[in-house]
């Protein structure tokens, strides 16, 4: 089996026998298969069916071919403060630090879409101010 960390069918599981355990896809039972990986509600799988799922969702993968960019380009800190200058009056300071944190967002998710192995730290805004004084606007 491909994988390192197997869960063996011998794991017992709400009483029940070893001797029951096929894997769920193929119907072979844990004594023809080797290990079984057990899935939630009494779900298996053998490493043949996961070999095979596995060549199956590479095969499909290589017939797509690769993958279309998330984004055509990713918007600049500068524009998306001139796009909310069209909506929002004053806030300078909030529309700096948001615009930062959403294109810092969006380069975060073009990265994990093209599979890089560059991680953007991930930032989180608390939004605090009186009622009326455009939180939610902002957000």
């Amino acid at each position: 089996m491909s994988s390192g960390k197997d869960v063996v069918a011998s794991r017992r599981t709400s009483g029940n026998s070893n001797t029951k355990k096929n894997c769920s896809f193929c119907r072979k039972s844990y004594r023809d298969v080797g290990p079984l990986v057990e899935g939630p509600g009494e779900v298996y799988i053998c490493g043949e069916c996961i070999d095979l799922c596995s060549s199956m969702l590479q095969q499909e993968q290589r017939r797509r071919g690769p993958s279309k960019k998330l984004f055509n380009e990713i918007p600049t800190p500068r524009s998306i403060v001139e796009h909310l200058d069209q909506y929002v009056i004053g806030q300078t300071q909030t529309k700096r630090t948001l615009a930062v944190a959403v294109h810092n967002h969006y380069k975060r998710l073009s990265a994990e879409w093209e599979g890089s192995n560059v991680e953007i730290e991930k930032s989180n805004i608390m939004l605090v101010g009186p009622t009326g004084s455009g939180k939610t606007l902002m957000a």
